[in-house]
């Protein structure tokens, strides 16, 4: 699976950075040649917005006459486009169309991104004399920015069609690819609308439940647990040792009953930004910033990352009791926050370059690595911590891809 991460800003210097990306290697691979080839030709992940606009690609390349096009997206952090649907690039030629997108022969992808429809001559690019395949026949290109209909001033990512023709033919349609991409762009916006407001719906549901939760097991359980009391009482007066030990079993399961409930009340009283995961996400990365003196970086290398709302939810919450044991134990200088999918896997990796080994120690009655393992598993996941004195503390969850029947189920 190939993906091309174009940096459109510039990242502030800290006197520190990260090596590399984090490594991931699903646990049915041994992480070795097995996992290299199956990422290789692992098929792209389905998604709504992707098939929508691979159709709209292959109608384009159709209408032009066109070879080719790639649509590129701005992640969530404004940091990077990143390529999410392609069409008419055969495999071996995939990641030399990658080259062709990010070069910057006659136009920057900064220009590209203001308001203007261009074409470029790509026949003797740098990229074009180092290509290797014979049947690569890009000439020219068109690159037409993606803008949000009700913002004009907000881009939403890039559209590039190639051609096999010369630039002065390329340029003889440019108004038809301008055309297609407002479409695309109204239909990029409308999807992601769509989205937020099903989720605020699904939001309000769980609101309502929790209200209702609120109003009569959480009271009734902490009625319950005072009359604990009274029971050990008026009971005193008999067989001590086993009086004391069924108030103390009653008590104690009373008391889970209650942390089960205000766990339940949380979850579903999440306030979870209605922009989706992405934004939660970016919610938490501020906040985080703003409280401690730790530089936390944050990268999102997904395009599109929709999830169903129970994930989101469990992903949410697993993400910032991390970046919390991080604040509180790590002694950290810098964190990050790195999102990526390989393998037929989500992947959310959580590290600092801290202490280690204790991060996630448990103490004084702290279990917030339990639960995190608790909410990976409701959505079948998994958590790896990676630990050493020195070195810091790498938490990575992973977790399949949602299948279509899960979705049909669930939501």
């Amino acid at each position: 699976m190939h993906k091309k991460i174009i940096p459109i800003t510039e990242k502030e210097f800290s006197g520190f950075s990260w090596v590399r990306d984090p490594e991931f290697a699903p646990p049915d691979l041994d992480g070795g040649v097995t996992a290299c080839l199956s990422q290789e030709f692992t098929p792209p992940r389905s998604g709504e917005l992707k098939a929508l606009l691979k159709n709209f690609l292959e109608i384009i390349i159709g209408t032009v006459n066109a070879t080719a096009g790639v649509v590129r997206l701005i992640s969530s952090d404004d940091q990077s486009l990143t390529i999410i649907s392609a069409a008419g690039i055969s495999p071996e030629l995939q990641a030399e169309a990658e080259n062709f997108v990010g070069l910057d022969c006659e136009v920057s992808n900064k220009a590209a991104l203001n308001h203007v429809v261009h074409a470029t001559d790509i026949s003797n690019c740098e990229s074009r004399q180092n290509c290797m395949y014979s049947t690569c026949r890009f000439q020219s290109r068109v690159v037409a920015p993606l803008e949000s209909p009700s913002s004009p001033e907000s881009t939403l990512g890039i559209l590039t069609i190639f051609f096999d023709i010369p630039r002065d033919g390329a340029s003889c349609v440019m108004n038809t690819i301008a055309a297609f991409a407002e479409v695309m762009s109204t239909t990029i916006e409308h999807t992601r609308i769509n989205r937020e407001e099903s989720r605020l719906e699904r939001l309000s549901a769980r609101q309502e439940i929790a209200n209702n939760i609120h109003d009569s097991l959480a009271q009734t359980l902490t009625y319950g647990r005072m009359r604990v009391s009274l029971l050990a009482e008026s009971i005193r007066s008999g067989n001590y040792p086993m009086a004391t030990k069924y108030t103390r079993e009653i008590d104690d399961a009373l008391e889970i009953g209650q942390k089960n409930i205000r766990e339940l009340i949380a979850d579903f009283r999440c306030e979870l930004n209605h922009a989706g995961l992405p934004a939660a996400l970016q919610d938490i990365t501020n906040h985080f910033r703003d409280r401690h003196n730790i530089h936390l970086e944050y990268q999102n290398h997904l395009a599109d990352l929709t999830l169903p709302l129970e994930y989101e939810i469990q992903v949410y919450y697993i993400v910032q009791e991390a970046l919390n044991n991080i604040a509180r134990h790590s002694g950290a200088t810098h964190a990050r926050l790195f999102v990526d999918a390989r393998f037929g896997y989500y992947i959310f990796t959580i590290e600092d370059n801290g202490v280690g080994a204790k991060t996630f120690t448990p103490i004084e009655g702290h279990y917030g690595m339990m639960i995190m393992r608790e909410r990976a598993q409701r959505i079948g996941g998994e958590i790896k911590v990676t630990s050493a004195a020195g070195l810091g503390t790498q938490v990575q969850l992973f977790f399949p891809e949602p299948t279509p029947d899960w979705r049909a189920t669930h939501e």
